[in-house]
């Protein structure tokens, strides 16, 4: 400690760097502990909601397409419903790809003024000198040393955070880079003071080595780097946090021992979630570890369905489970760079036994099932091609090869729609991942009676219509598997300006398509070969196939014009559908004034490409 503190000094910054970080940590605890009754709440209340009825219910009749019967005993769901709008789906939009919801916002702005209020108050010195830079920076280096264990386990896959909060690590995952900036700009104020000194203690130049590992860290996470060159960002940041965790755990031990309590905990989150994991591969994997042979094994199928999308087909274990909208990591030494890397992907299949349970009268319906089967049978992805380790998965795709996969997870949440009237499933390309196995869910819970649903609306936007074969006869048996009392309305939307087409001329057998976003008086058609898709879809009752991108807006506010009751809107895919699906339940649609005219209380469930 310098030597220019008088004693006074030395009692008063002791006292405050051990009660001002603890005292960031219990506001911290109280928030998430609100967080956390409120989403526990939330999740109870839907899983234990009372099925109503839907058609005499005069509070949420619908008639002709139009809402009535004001009435104010909906008066707490509309301030539900305005409080879901104003937090969620009211956002700041940066660029065209990056996106932050009022609930985002409100964290980083309480997050940076709790750090800096503590950061500022009783800053004037024993000896009366206001804001001296010492003593201040000093304050600012611990504050910052306290926020590391909390920064450290929302960067963590298995958290304490997300068990108390029951929000995923993956949605944590912005919270946990703005904390880390926010640190970093604490540390910032110290630096300054410790580069102004002679390095000649280990603990100083240590914790100069360790704000250089900072430094670096808050580069490659900025989201570009993150995006064009994630095993880069993968690699540096593994490196980088073990340095600058190292290092400023001996600069705090070296100037002022007795805080180091602020950081050696950090190292046991970390490694309590790689112990996590380790069990997670030993016990999901247990083949390649020789505890047993043959049927634990992994070895995935890759398959080449486009340019820009694989699939991936792994012999489901007898004892890993999963629920529809969940990720898992896969581990696969002979494609990517270094052998313990894990890259996430959503699990495109069903955990159900629902085709052995299929009663008598839909046995007929047995010989169309062909490559539907992996969607019941195996764990089954698909995967976006872009560049590293996916461009590497491509080229054994391409030669239709089998690659050794460790599977860590499943991973996050999985949205339970057992209480809504109308779930409406949106979907951009591979975002279909996601949609399909809850479009699935959705009709076995309502085949077992577990669910109240009375209508599925499943929109996929791809750009040719050859996409539909990834996902085909498994959307046929879904059809045909679903009881009278649900409706299935299926629409795809074909977005290429020339989608896979055929002129007249040629004398193949062709179909039409309509285009029903454009205007009415001006239909489009588009020819579709008819061998790229079989007769028993095309056949399918509730499918329809249109051109052009989807009008999202207007498809939502038809859907939410002839529903009542609840209704869920779960939608995966680009930023630009993701914002679209905002837009479009935003005010007047969820509005308190269409809640108390009867309308349906509408929630949204967001699963957004990206690395987070």
């Amino acid at each position: 400690m310098s030597s220019s503190f008088s004693k006074a000094d030395i009692n008063t910054i002791r006292l405050e760097d051990s009660a001002y970080p603890e005292q960031v940590w219990y506001t911290i605890a109280a928030f998430l502990f609100v967080v956390g009754c409120f989403q526990w709440g939330l999740f109870l209340h839907s899983k234990f909601a009372r099925r109503g009825h839907h058609g005499s219910d005069e509070e949420t009749a619908v008639t002709n397409g139009v809402h009535h019967k004001f009435s104010l005993r909906r008066i707490p769901l509309a301030i539900i419903n305005f409080y879901r709008v104003v937090t969620f789906r009211w956002t700041l939009e940066i660029g065209q790809s990056y996106t932050l919801n009022m609930a985002e916002v409100f964290v980083t702005v309480a997050y940076i003024a709790l750090l800096l209020i503590y950061a500022f108050i009783n800053s004037t010195s024993a000896e009366g000198q206001k804001l001296d830079i010492d003593y201040w920076s000093r304050r600012t280096g611990m504050l910052a040393a306290s926020q590391f264990p909390i920064v450290t386990a929302l960067g963590t896959k298995n958290n304490i955070v997300s068990w108390v909060t029951g929000i995923s690590y993956d949605r944590l995952n912005y919270i946990h880079r703005m904390m880390a900036r926010t640190c970093f700009m604490l540390c910032g104020g110290r630096s300054a003071m410790l580069s102004l000194e002679t390095l000649d203690d280990g603990w100083l130049r240590l914790g100069i080595t360790a704000m250089v590992a900072f430094s670096i860290l808050i580069l490659v996470s900025l989201r570009p780097v993150r995006d064009e060159v994630y095993e880069v960002f993968f690699y540096i940041h593994f490196l980088g946090v073990l340095i600058f965790l190292v290092g400023g755990y001996y600069h705090v031990l070296g100037s002022q021992g007795a805080q180091v309590y602020w950081i050696w905990p950090s190292f046991v989150v970390w490694a309590f979630d790689r112990f996590v994991r380790v069990v997670r591969l030993v016990v999901f994997n247990h083949s390649y570890f020789g505890f047993k042979s043959g049927t634990g094994t992994m070895d995935a199928e890759t398959e080449l369905l486009s340019e820009d999308v694989i699939r991936l087909r792994l012999r489901r274990p007898s004892h890993f489970h999963w629920s529809p909208g969940q990720t898992a990591y896969l581990i696969m030494p002979a494609v990517s760079t270094l052998p313990f890397e894990a890259h996430p992907f959503t699990i495109a299949s069903f955990d159900s036994s629902l085709l052995s349970t299929v009663s008598a009268e839909d046995q007929s319906s047995s010989e169309v099932m062909g490559s539907s089967v992996p969607f019941w049978k195996e764990l089954v992805f698909f995967v976006n091609v872009q560049e590293g380790f996916t461009k590497k998965l491509k080229e054994v795709a391409a030669k239709k090869e089998t690659v050794k996969v460790f599977v860590d997870g499943p991973y996050g949440p999985s949205p339970d729609l057992g209480s809504y009237d109308t779930s409406v499933l949106v979907a951009g390309g591979s975002g279909v991942s996601y949609t399909l196995p809850v479009l699935l869910n959705i009709i076995e819970s309502v085949r077992k009676g577990k669910s109240s649903c009375t209508r599925v609306v499943f929109i996929w936007s791809i750009r040719g219509a050859e996409f539909v074969r990834w996902i085909e006869e498994a959307l046929i048996k879904a059809v045909q598997l679903a009881p009278p009392s649900l409706t299935v309305s299926i629409r795809i939307f074909i977005t290429a300006s020339s989608p896979t087409t055929q002129s007249s001329s040629s004398g193949e057998d062709n179909s039409s398509v309509s285009n029903s976003t454009e205007k009415k008086d001006s239909p489009v058609h588009v020819i579709i070969k008819k061998h790229s898709l079989s007769p028993s879809f095309m056949s399918l009752r509730g499918v329809r196939m249109e051109t052009g991108r989807p009008n999202i807006d207007a498809l939502l506010k038809e859907e939410v014009g002839v529903t009542s009751g609840r209704m869920s809107v779960s939608v995966c895919g680009s930023q630009a559908i993701v914002r679209s699906v905002r837009h479009a339940l935003r005010f007047p649609v969820s509005g308190p004034s269409s809640i108390l005219s009867g309308g349906p209380s509408v929630t949204l469930h967001i699963e957004s490409f990206g690395y987070a």
